[in-house]
C-alpha cells in the first residue's frame, strides 16, 4: 500500500473515534483537514486538534490574503479599470527609483489627491468614474445621469436619501454603504447616528462590498479595536481594495511584522497604490529592499497606472488643478 492510499484511507475516518464514514464525514470548517462523524466527536477531539487546527487555519488565511487580488472593476461607460484615487491615473512620467511622481504630485495637490474617483447614481445603481463625469458635464448633460440618462436636475440631498432608501431595500451593498455615510455625517435630513452607520456598513460588508470593509477598518482602528480593524482591512484587501491593503501594511509595520507589511505594500503598489509605492521606495533607500525587488514592483506599478489613464480622466485632473490654483 503506497502513502497516497494510506492518506486517503485515513481521510475517510473520523479523527476522534476512527469510525469510517466516507463522504458523510464533515470537515473542520477552520482547517478543512480533520473530519468528524458528528459534532460531539469534533468537540471531544478539540483538545488534541486545537494546535494543529489553528496553525493550518492561519496558513489557509495567509494563502488567501497574499494571493493576487481580483481585477479592478471597470467604469461602465469607458470600460477602464476604476482607480481608488483619481490621482493614480494622472498622465505623468513613469515612476522611477528616485522619484514617484504620482505621490509627489498628490502631496503638492492635497486639496484633491484623496478625493473619491467615482460618483454613484441610485437611479441605475452605477458608479461612474470622474473622467466620464467630466466629459458628461462638458457635453452639457450635467443634469442627467451619464449612464441611464435620467433627470437629476433639482435633486436635493433629501431626494437622494429617498432614492437610496428604495435601493437599500433591495439589499444593494453600494447603496447601503452610501446611506451609512449619510447617517455618519448627518446629511440629507437624517439625524447623525454613528451606531446606525456602523450597522449599515456591517450589512454592506456582509454583502461583499470591499469599501464598506475598509471604512469599518478605519473606524475600528480609530477606536483602538485593532483586532476588528485588521479583520475588515484583510477582508477588503482580499477583495482587491488596495487602500485597505496599504492600511493593513501600516498595522503590520506598527506591530513589527515588516515582512508582512512589505508583502501588503508590494501587492498594493502593483495595483497602482501610490502610497504603498512610496513606502517601498523609502525602505529601498534605507537598504531594506533589493534593487531587483524594487525594479519589479515599479514595473508592475507603472503598468497598473497606465491601464487606468485616459484623456478624460487627465482632463478632469487638470481642471481640478486649475481650480485649486486660481
Amino acid at each position: 500500500m503506497n502513502d497516497l492510499t494510506i492518506v486517503d484511507a485515513t481521510a475517510q475516518c473520523c479523527a476522534n473515534c476512527g469510525v469510517a464514514g466516507g463522504v458523510s464525514l464533515k470537515s473542520c470548517k477552520a482547517c478543512m483537514q480533520a473530519r468528524y462523524c458528528n459534532a460531539e466527536c469534533q468537540k471531544n477531539h478539540w483538545s488534541k486538534h486545537k494546535k494543529e487546527c489553528k496553525q493550518r487555519a492561519a496558513e489557509l488565511r495567509d494563502e488567501a490574503l497574499f494571493k493576487d487580488p481580483p481585477a479592478k472593476e471597470d467604469c461602465p461607460i469607458c470600460f477602464l479599470p476604476m482607480p481608488r484615487k483619481l490621482i493614480n491615473c494622472v498622465s505623468l512620467p513613469p515612476a522611477t527609483i528616485t522619484s514617484v511622481p504620482i505621490y509627489d504630485f498628490s502631496k503638492a495637490n492635497e486639496g484633491f489627491a484623496d478625493n473619491v474617483t467615482e460618483d454613484y447614481y441610485p437611479c441605475c445603481g452605477k458608479s461612474i468614474c470622474h473622467g466620464c463625469l467630466y466629459s458628461n458635464i462638458k457635453s452639457g448633460n450635467e443634469d442627467k445621469c451619464p449612464f441611464c440618462n435620467s433627470e437629476r436636475e433639482g435633486k436635493t440631498d433629501e431626494d437622494v436619501v429617498e432614492d437610496l432608501m428604495k435601493r437599500a431595500e433591495a439589499n444593494d451593498p453600494t447603496t447601503i454603504c452610501l446611506l451609512a455615510h449619510y447617517y455618519y455625517k448627518g446629511k440629507g435630513g437624517l439625524q447623525q447616528d454613528h451606531a446606525k452607520a456602523i450597522e449599515l456598513l456591517t450589512k454592506s460588508a456582509e454583502l461583499g462590498l470591499s469599501t464598506a470593509h475598509n471604512v469599518l477598518g478605519v473606524i475600528y482602528e480609530r477606536g483602538w479595536d485593532l483586532m476588528k480593524a485588521k479583520f475588515h482591512y484583510e477582508a477588503a484587501a482580499m477583495a482587491g481594495h488596495e487602500v485597505a491593503r496599504y492600511n493593513l501594511g501600516l498595522l503590520e509595520a506598527k506591530s513589527g511584522n515588516m515582512d508582512r507589511a512589505f508583502k501588503h505594500w508590494t501587492i498594493g503598489a502593483s495595483a497602482g497604490d501610490y502610497k504603498a509605492m512610496h513606502q517601498l521606495r523609502t525602505f529601498f533607500e534605507q537598504g531594506a529592499l533589493s534593487r531587483e525587488s524594487i525594479d519589479a514592483i515599479l514595473a508592475a506599478y507603472n503598468n497598473s497606472c497606465a491601464e487606468m489613464r485616459s484623456e478624460a480622466r487627465d482632463a478632469c485632473i487638470r481642471a481640478r488643478t486649475e481650480t485649486i490654483e486660481t
